[in-house]
C-alpha cells in the first residue's frame, strides 16, 4: 500500500506539471498593476542593487568599492580622445574630485537611479515624482505633452518631461550643468548631455531600466546603460 501511495502521489505530480507547462503565459504571469487611467502602477519604493554607482563599467573590487559587472551596453563608452584623458585624470583624484561623493552635491540624471539607496515614485496622470534618499533629492517629470521650455537654466538634475510608449515610461531629460559625474570611477559629461531613460514595469517587484546617453561634446555616437531596479 505504501509503494503503492508514492506511485499515486509521484503520478499526481507529473500531471500537475503537466498542466501548469499547458497553461498559457498569461496565466502564468500575474497581471501588471496599473493605475486608474490604465497605465501601469509604477508607485513604490525602489532601488537598483548594483555596484554602478561605483563604476558603470565592469571592475574589481578595492578597498571602499565592491565587485560588480557593468551596466554599459557592450562594457564600452566611446569617448573622445580628449576626454578619454579627462576619464582618466578624474579617476586618479576621485577621491576629492567627485562632485557626490566628495561634496555632497546632487548626483544628477542617471546616476541618482543607481546610487546604493532607495527611491521612491509617486505617479499621477499630469506628474510623475520621484523622491530619493540620497540628498533628500526631489524630482518632477511632466506628464503633460509640454516641451523643454526655452532659456530654462542648467541645473544638476536637468530637466525631464515623460509620455507613454505602450506599457513603457519614457523620459526625455536636458539643461543639465556639466557638473556630474556618472559614476565615482571619473566617468562624466558636459552641460551638452542629452538622456532617455526607458522604465519598463517587469513584474510586480521589477522595473526594467534602460537609459541612452548622448553628448557630442564627450562622446562619439550615443551609447546606452541598463539594469533592473
Amino acid at each position: 500500500m505504501k509503494r503503492f501511495g508514492r506511485r499515486m502521489l509521484s503520478g499526481a505530480g507529473v500531471v500537475l506539471m503537466l498542466l501548469i507547462t499547458s497553461m498559457p503565459a498569461a496565466a502564468q504571469t500575474p497581471a501588471l498593476r496599473r493605475t486608474a487611467d490604465g497605465k501601469p502602477d509604477m508607485n513604490g519604493i525602489w532601488q537598483a542593487l548594483n555596484s554602478a554607482a561605483w563604476d558603470i563599467q565592469d571592475h574589481s573590487g578595492q578597498l571602499g568599492v565592491p565587485p560588480g559587472q557593468g551596466v554599459v551596453e557592450g562594457n564600452e563608452i566611446p569617448y573622445e580622445p580628449a576626454a578619454a584623458a579627462k576619464k582618466l585624470e578624474n579617476f586618479a583624484n576621485r577621491a576629492t574630485a567627485d562632485p557626490t561623493e566628495a561634496n555632497c552635491y546632487l548626483p544628477g540624471v542617471p546616476r541618482a537611479t543607481y546610487m546604493p539607496f532607495p527611491f521612491d515614485i509617486i505617479q499621477t496622470p499630469k506628474t510623475i515624482a520621484i523622491r530619493y534618499e540620497f540628498g533628500h533629492t526631489l524630482r518632477t517629470i511632466a506628464m503633460d505633452g509640454s516641451p523643454h521650455p526655452e532659456g530654462l537654466p542648467d541645473t544638476w538634475m536637468g530637466d525631464s518631461r515623460g509620455r507613454w510608449e505602450g506599457d513603457t515610461l519614457v523620459v526625455d531629460v536636458k539643461n543639465f550643468n556639466g557638473q556630474t559625474w556618472f559614476d565615482h570611477a571619473g566617468n562624466f559629461h558636459s552641460d551638452a548631455l542629452h538622456i532617455v531613460e526607458r522604465y519598463t514595469l517587469a513584474g510586480p517587484d521589477h522595473i526594467l531600466y534602460e537609459v541612452t546617453i548622448e553628448d557630442p561634446r564627450v562622446f562619439t555616437k550615443p551609447w546606452e546603460m541598463s539594469m533592473p531596479l
